[in-house]
């Protein structure tokens, strides 16, 4: 189903005002290991050290996989994210991608937004915004748009402003393993907020580590670069998304990331790395302030039997669904509400087997993610036994998993749970019920 836009009309053509920004932005500290590595050293994936920036083996639409098979070879074969960043109801949407580089991403969603949508890159690397910029008549000759509906910019995504975006003109913003290259993680997700829409998203996959960072790992240039060095420490997640207006972080997918260097094991040590993809929305202040029940209609494009939203909730067609209020008041302000009939819950929900039937279905999500047995028996096979000898390892592992099921566990305790992680300060095993 075609969407407009949460909170208005698009204004402008050109949500990016281009003429504003400098063909120089202002460099970031990191400047030349950014472009270092991702301009010279890196000339395809297969030249990457470890698998944080490789897309999961994750089932992928059958519409997105033909939106990827029609973006120009040259194009895939400069793509290092770390995961597929195409969210679900798309049609006529505008979308900023955070780190665009060589453009596969954008093309992908140039097709799927429509001729009616449109699709802005940004990236600090200005190698690869010339290949971005390369191939947008090819593309846009292929999809049969008689206007192009992609724009590349070069620029810095902490500073939107300079490259020339403007406040709300965003339905969707995306970001695929780059957030992490940026030391000032804050600065990123306060412009995100700025220059989305109320009901907008933020869909963004990128790298988390178990532990905070120590110098010799964020300085290191090749884990740097491979999306390691600037990991975000997994609880910080939370506690900036809650101070900057988003609602909590919902956990889509989360894999494990090894490392096939024996150098660079060396150097990490104890820490461990996951790749995760996250979902933020920015609401508005008012909304469903009640738990509900939803019914969703299918009509979502390559989802018409079931949308799978997150690890906590799948909503298969013409099935009732019973939600928390955080959750009603997203799928009522955001672009799903023409997809859903949302209904408050006026009487106590059912008990279940010891639970509400909506604690039963969160409490299941928790088997979503690998268990610390299925890690522990991946990381024998590609890092020659050292997680089976190494038992601190083996519980910051644990650690990490039971971190980022905090989220699925407890939706309705989040603020109060991100406080009292961040009073007691230790490891994450205390949250555990």
């Amino acid at each position: 189903m075609g969407w407009s836009g949460v909170g208005g009309g698009h204004g402008s053509r050109h949500p990016a005002d281009t003429s504003s920004s400098s063909s120089f932005p202002t460099p970031r500290p990191t400047l030349g290991l950014d472009q270092t590595y991702y301009g010279q050293v890196l000339k395809k994936s297969a030249d990457l050290q470890t698998n944080a920036c490789v897309t999961a083996a994750r089932p992928v639409p059958k519409h997105i996989r033909k939106a990827l098979q029609n973006v120009h070879e040259e194009v895939s074969l400069r793509y290092y994210g770390c995961g597929l960043v195409i969210p679900e109801c798309l049609e006529n949407c505008w979308i900023l991608d955070l780190g665009s580089g060589s453009g596969r991403d954008c093309y992908a969603l140039s097709q799927l937004v429509g001729e009616k949508g449109h699709v802005t890159g940004v990236d600090m690397t200005e190698g690869q915004v010339e290949v971005a910029n390369k191939y947008i008549d090819y593309h846009m000759e292929k999809y049969g748009f008689r206007t192009p509906n992609v724009t590349f910019i070069h620029g810095y995504i902490e500073k939107l402003g300079e490259a020339g975006i403007k406040n709300e003109s965003y339905d969707i913003v995306i970001s695929n393993c780059v957030i992490n290259l940026v030391p000032d993680k804050q600065q990123v997700l306060q412009e995100v907020y700025r220059v989305l829409k109320h009901g907008g998203e933020l869909y963004f996959s990128d790298v988390y580590a178990s532990l905070e960072l120590p110098e010799e790992i964020r300085t290191h240039k090749v884990l740097w670069g491979e999306c390691l060095g600037g990991a975000l420490y997994w609880k910080d997640l939370a506690i900036l998304a809650r101070e900057i207006g988003f609602s909590p972080p919902r956990l889509v997918a989360a894999n494990f990331i090894t490392i096939q260097n024996k150098e660079l094991e060396s150097v990490i040590g104890d820490c461990r790395f996951v790749s995760a993809t996250f979902r933020l929305f920015k609401l508005s202040k008012t909304g469903p302030t009640k738990r509900c029940k939803v019914i969703y209609n299918g009509g979502i494009t390559g989802h018409e039997k079931e949308l799978i939203f997150d690890v906590n909730f799948t909503f298969k067609k013409d099935e009732t669904v019973e939600v928390d209020e955080e959750t009603a008041a997203i799928l009522k302000n955001s672009r799903f509400t023409q997809d859903f009939l949302i209904r408050p819950i006026e009487e106590k929900l059912p008990i279940c087997g010891g639970y509400t039937a909506l604690e039963t279905k969160v409490c299941l999500a928790f088997n979503s993610l690998p268990s610390e047995n299925h890690f522990k028996s991946h990381y024998r096979s590609s890092r020659c036994g050292a997680a089976e000898t190494n038992p601190t390892r083996n519980h910051e592992t644990a650690g990490l998993i039971t971190g980022l099921t905090q989220w699925i566990k407890y939706p309705g305790c989040h603020e109060q749970w991100c406080r009292s992680q961040k009073r007691l300060g230790s490891g994450v095993a205390v949250a555990v019920a």
